[in-house]
């Protein structure tokens, strides 16, 4: 069940990183701050110090650690400010300086002229780079907005999908209640962090916030307390919720294991028949951990099969059980 993907590039501000990382601003043009970044990954200019520029790619931060800076210290004064200037020349996003080492002066003589953001970390420059690649993938990742509720249960990320008024909210606020960790309602942002991960979120205006049927909005953060929100979330799970029909055949042994593609990534899938009577909150719980232990490896319907001596493959298993 693959969901409608959106396929654009997306940015943010520079702003964001120094935010992010407390960064030093050593020159910063007006209004540079707000210039976006659109690339997901970092350069180390030593090369292009040297005089190599070919496949440089302009589009990305560049960050200079200790290396660099005592490459260039051990050059001649007019060569080393013609190698600066040849770098700045490229008009990148920024450059930031890692270790707290001092700007060189030609540097900030000459980011002016090419409105170059120059900035400053405290930290190893091979830790800060690890650090800014996983934020700019995330903040740049391929996304979708889906409408639905994700909710941590005991660690684990669970989307709830599923038509409007058929109690998806209401699941949560129980779950909630329960000591469960509300991300989003009505309105999920999921990114892919990477190849294999989906993050979830809310918008920033609804965040927390939950919709109640004959109750109206509600703050859940407000009502229960900082420990029963979170801002973010792997996916690990999706639970679609449909009102049960009497016809349909639903999974009752869950051998097999359903999946739904999200941005490329498969998500374990499961479909839960909602009516009176089913403590959707309990069933959740139960889902969660038992998702949990198919991950470390246990399956516990396998596990029957084969103590009856059943094969699992077998099509002919809810016979042989006689269910």
């Amino acid at each position: 069940m693959p969901l409608e993907e959106i396929n654009r590039e997306f940015s943010f501000p520079l702003q964001k990183i120094l935010d992010e990382f407390k960064l030093e601003v050593l020159y910063m043009p007006e209004n540079g701050g707000n210039s976006l970044i659109s690339n997901n990954d970092t350069n180390r200019p030593g090369l292009q110090f040297a005089g190599f520029y070919e496949y440089f790619d302009n589009k990305r931060i560049q960050v200079m650690g200790k290396m660099e800076s005592a490459y260039l210290s051990g050059l001649e004064s007019e060569v080393r400010r013609k190698r600066i200037e040849d770098l700045l020349s490229y008009r990148f996003p920024a450059l930031i300086i890692t270790r707290g080492l001092d700007a060189f002066p030609e540097m900030l003589e000459l980011a002016p002229n090419y409105g170059i953001p120059i900035l400053r970390s405290e930290e190893s420059t091979s830790i800060f780079i690890s650090k800014l690649m996983a934020f700019l993938n995330l903040q740049l990742a391929p996304r979708i907005t889906r409408h639905g509720v994700l909710i941590e249960i005991y660690g684990e990320g669970v989307l709830i999908l599923g038509e409007s008024g058929v109690g998806k909210s209401e699941t949560a606020i129980e779950l909630v209640k329960r000591g469960h960790r509300l991300i989003a309602d009505d309105a999920v942002e999921i990114k892919k962090a990477s190849n294999i991960t989906l993050v979830g979120s809310s918008p920033d205006n609804i965040r927390h916030f939950l919709e109640l049927r004959g109750i109206g909005i509600i703050n859940a953060r407000q009502l229960f307390g900082i420990g029963a929100v979170k801002t973010s979330e792997k996916i690990d799970m999706v639970v679609e919720m449909e009102l049960w029909n009497p016809e349909k055949t639903y999974d009752r042994m869950g051998v097999d294991t359903h999946f739904m593609t999200i941005l490329g990534v498969k998500v374990p899938l499961l479909n839960i028949p909602v009516k009176p009577g089913r403590n959707l909150a309990v069933i959740l719980e139960v889902a969660a951990m038992n998702n949990r232990q198919k991950k470390m490896g246990y399956n516990a319907a396998k596990d029957l099969l084969r103590q009856l001596g059943i094969d699992s493959d077998s099509e002919e298993i809810m016979s042989d059980l006689n269910l």
